[in-house]
């Protein structure tokens, strides 16, 4: 079954383009999956039916997984079996019609104007590492781009003079974003007075790198990020993607309209940009309850 696993893979960053994080997913929770049919002494790929995945996902229950991680999962082995099929390696699917579990949609939290404020002047500008991740954080804050865009970003997709950058999402989908005269700003500070000193003479290609010269990894953005927030005394979870949250909700908070956001964010489906609106809704509820007559 391992063979077929790995033409899946390879299908996956071939011929659909998937990112590498997403390959990273799937390889995961497939990889997992494949060792439940072994422990049930599963040996091929046609023996497998759709009481075996329930039993997966029953493992997975047990293990306390949220819901949102079990569907990640499903998913990954519905995409696998498509192939499957597909390659003639099975004649049907045999999780079809197989229901997954009702995920509730929670409405994402987002930082206030104030919040950002006091994030993005935490880092300290006497160093080039502060004058950095002011940049990193003020392109973050202005693009709405996902944080491995952000640390993985080319200089050359970057346009100052034009105001915007240019973002390769998921599936390698190309959009263009404007980076707003604030992020254009500090960006240029950074490039000005601090990548040079980073980079002590090495190239890069990356327009963000660390004091070794090479790209900055997610993992050491997001414990940055932390230790402003913490330093900034915001009690909200900070990660990455809330300063995305917060960029599509005070565009739509102050009249931006939804189909520029979701080309902005780089959603395939408007309905992934909807959830916005029910954010903005309820404060323009809060708003009419403030202001109305008959409020």
């Amino acid at each position: 079954m391992d063979q077929w696993l790995d033409q899946f893979l390879h299908y996956l960053i071939v011929e659909k383009g998937l990112s590498k994080n997403t390959i990273e997913a799937y390889s995961h929770g497939l990889s997992r999956f494949l060792n439940h049919l072994k422990e049930k002494e599963v040996q091929g790929v046609e023996e497998i039916s759709k009481f075996h995945v329930r039993g997966f996902l029953l493992t997975l229950r047990k293990r306390n997984l949220s819901t949102r991680t079990i569907v990640r999962n499903l998913v990954a082995i519905r995409t696998f079996f498509k192939f499957l099929v597909q390659e003639g390696i099975l004649e049907t699917n045999p999780i079809e019609n197989l229901e997954s579990p009702k995920v509730t949609k929670t409405l994402p939290e987002i930082l206030t104007l104030k919040e950002i404020e006091q994030l993005l002047e935490r880092p300290d500008l006497q160093t080039p590492l502060g004058r950095r991740d002011r940049a990193m954080l003020e392109m973050l804050y202005a693009t709405g781009m996902r944080v491995s865009e952000l640390t993985q970003l080319p200089t050359h997709q970057v346009n100052l003079e034009g105001g915007y950058v240019l973002l390769y999402g998921k599936g390698s989908k190309e959009r263009i974003v404007p980076l707003g005269s604030e992020a254009m700003k500090w960006v240029t500070f950074y490039l000005r007075e601090s990548r040079g000193i980073l980079a002590k003479g090495k190239e890069s290609p990356f327009l963000f790198i660390n004091r070794s010269g090479k790209a900055m990894s997610r993992q050491r953005f997001w414990k940055s990020l932390k230790d402003y927030a913490r330093r900034a005394g915001l009690r909200k979870r900070i990660t990455p993607h809330l300063l995305r949250h917060s960029f599509a909700s005070h565009l739509l908070e102050r009249g931006a309209d939804l189909r520029s956001v979701q080309m902005m964010l780089g959603h395939a489906d408007i309905s992934s940009t909807q959830i916005y609106t029910h954010v903005t809704g309820e404060r323009l509820k809060k708003i009419h309850q403030q202001y109305h007559p008959r409020g």
